[in-house]
Order: C-alpha cells, then structure tokens, then sequence
C-alpha cells in the first residue's frame, strides 16, 4: 500500500497521485466493549478512523476523554505493525449536532480549528475526517442553516490551512451522502480543493424509516424500469411526483459516483463505502423473494455482519439471492416472511474491483467492528481483491 508520507513541501495535488496508485483501504472504527488493539487487523489497512469525536461548546472533544482517550493512544500504537497505517479521528456522525453553530462565523470555526489542532497534536494522529451529517440539511434533528453551505467551505479551507502547518503530512477527509440532494447544499468544486478524499456513505440508501424492502448499499446502477411492477417502484414514483425526490431511480455507488466525476470531482478524491451491517424487515410477502415489496415494518434496524454470518447464513430457513444488476446480495426466509439486506464477501469484493476499474481512491467501510474474526471476513475479501 502506497502511504509513505512525503516531504513536507510536498504539494496536496502530488500527496493525492501518490496514495491513490493503489486504493486506500479505510475503516471507521469504533472501539469495541472487549478492546484489543493488538488483534485489529491494521495490516490490511492503509487508514483506520476513529470513531467519533463531537462538537462540544464549539470545541472538538471526546463525550469521555478518560476512556475513549486511551483507547485512541493504543490505536496509534499498532502503527509498530503497520508503519505505512494512517490513524485518524472523526468528529460527528449520525445525529451529532452543534456543526451548524460551530462553523457560522470565522471566531467560531477559529475555536474549533485551534481545538482540532490541539487534539491531533496530543493524540499524534495523521488527520482527521468530518462527518457532518449534514450541511443545510437536517439530520435526526440536528440545526440547519442556509448558511452551512459557505460556511462549510470556509470551516474545510480553515481545516487544511491548519492541518499544512504541521511538520509531517496530515490528511483531511469528509463523509459525504450517496444520494445527490446532499450535493445542492455542498460546494464541491470548492470544498474538494482542501480535502483529500470525500468519503461517501453508498449504504443506508434504502434506509432504517423505510418499510419499502430494497438494496441498502447497492453497487450497480438500477433504473426504474429495472423494478417495474413492483410496490418499491411506485413508491419511488410517488416521492418522484410530488417533489420529495428529485430522482425516479433508486440509488447505488455507481450512480453517485458518476454524478459525482459528472460534477467535476477528481475520481481519485472519491472513496465509496461498504456495510459491515444489515437491514432486514419482517412481514414481507415472498413475490421476488422479498426484494423491494411492502413490509409490516423493519424486523431490526440493523445488525452486525458477524451476527449476520452467525445467526442467519448459518440458518436454513434464510435463502441467500444474488442481484445481477445491483449486484447485491439479499436474504429471504419464507416460513418467517424475514428480508435481509447486506454486504458479504462477494460484494464487497466486487465494490474493491470496481474502484480499481474505475480509478476512484479506494473503499471505506462502517464499521470494522462488526466484521467477523473469522477467516474469509469481509476486510480478507476487500484486501484479497484489492492485491490480485
């Protein structure tokens, strides 16, 4: 993997030529309840991200710094496995709020940067990645302004200006959405000039409010004509028709991926997401095995890849479906009108091999921790393709 640092003065535009020759491997992470550094398997990766700082009274900040800061410490310690690993720290995530208040005027982006700065000094960290979710657009209820847009470009530009003074490379990246709404309230063109890579979230894209069954984190392109006749299909046309959805088609990688090269976006500043998780739903009648039918409501929010591999590939009752054009797998169990929809080794296989096709910057996932520790885990199948 190709993550040496250069020199100081190396320019951004040759720092991102370098580490995408070949593509990055990125886990978010976050640390488990039985916390053992020493058995993450870092020397699969070239960048682990910790997972999550927040905004706290404008600063970013651990909500308990006395655990969670040794457990970072002893992230960076596994660096002696891997010299070439990148540790970064994230600060957001799903329903974090305060981004909105923090970067609205230049003293208060200034107090964060400063408290950023602080942390990856103390923490001897590599970069950091912003997971604002989202800018101009409410998250689980966060705080939205019209003025995120600019304001979100100024807070980046702030970042990379402070991350270049540091003696040693540092890499700044951002979560982005895979659904193109998000990209009316993001100044790309501008925002791309300080970030290394946006990290986009391919996953949730049928997500956990729905009661439609479908791909949650879908490679291939689907169009609408692909699902016609089903009640997935309608219900995209009724969000399509009275302007809740600018888009007909469902989602998928390749689709936000191309808008996004479309809009200008360096392929190699791209990085697409895999799921170490599931989404099933229960009530789910088995005309097309289940796949994008009404459901009575979802049967879990979702679940962890080792207990999918555990409890239900394990289970007869579970029929494992591979879809051609989205190329996804699913799961129908029949007696128990269960639907399952997840990443497992062959596709998150096949998201690596697409990546290196397309000359996108590599492949991210949430999260590490839900892998299995077995042989043949999702991160063996990422890695495996990733160095054919």
């Amino acid at each position: 993997m190709s993550c040496t640092a250069p020199a100081k003065n190396q320019s951004k535009e040759s720092l991102q030529s370098e580490s995408t020759s070949d593509p990055v491997i990125m886990a978010y992470y976050v640390a488990e309840r039985d916390y053992r550094p020493e058995n993450i398997p870092v020397e699969m990766l070239t960048h682990i991200i910790y997972s999550f700082t927040n905004v706290i009274d404008g600063e970013m900040k651990f909500r308990n710094e006395e655990v969670a800061g040794p457990k970072i410490e002893a992230l960076v310690k596994q660096k002696d496995r891997n010299s070439d690993l990148k540790v970064m720290i994230a600060c957001g995530g799903w329903g974090a709020d305060g981004f909105s208040d923090m970067a609205l005027t230049e003293e208060s982006r200034a107090k964060f940067i400063k408290s950023a700065s602080d942390f990856i000094t103390k923490y001897k960290l590599d970069g950091m990645d912003m997971d604002w979710e989202y800018p101009g657009i409410s998250g689980a209820g966060t705080m939205a302004r019209p003025e995120d847009t600019k304001n979100f470009t100024a807070l980046m530009k702030g970042l990379r200006e402070m991350l270049d003074k540091f003696d040693s490379p540092k890499l700044l990246t951002f979560a982005s959405a895979g659904w193109k709404r998000y990209y009316d309230y993001v100044e790309m063109a501008e925002v791309m000039k300080y970030a290394d890579y946006t990290n986009v979230m391919t996953y949730d894209q049928v997500s956990g409010v729905s009661i439609y069954t479908g791909h949650h984190t879908p490679l291939g392109d689907v169009k609408s004509e692909d699902i016609a006749g089903t009640p997935f299909k309608s219900h995209l046309d009724s969000l399509y028709a009275s302007g809740d959805n600018l888009d007909p088609d469902p989602r998928s990688s390749q689709k936000i991926v191309d808008f996004l090269i479309k809009e200008g976006v360096d392929p190699k500043q791209i990085v697409i997401g895999g799921a170490f998780y599931g989404r099933a739903w229960k009530g789910v009648p088995p005309v097309n095995n289940g796949l994008y039918q009404l459901s009575s409501g979802l049967h879990i929010g979702w679940m962890a890849y080792h207990q999918i591999r555990d409890k239900y590939e394990q289970d007869s009752h579970f029929k494992r479906f591979w879809d051609e054009v989205a190329q996804a797998p699913y799961m129908y169990n029949a007696s128990d009108s269960i639907f399952l929809s997840y990443d497992d080794t062959v596709s998150v296989a096949l998201k690596t091999k697409y990546i290196m096709e397309k000359g996108l910057g590599g492949i991210m996932f949430w999260e590490l921790g839900n892998d299995t520790k077995e042989k043949g885990s999702l991160l063996d199948a990422i890695y495996k393709a990733a160095n054919e």
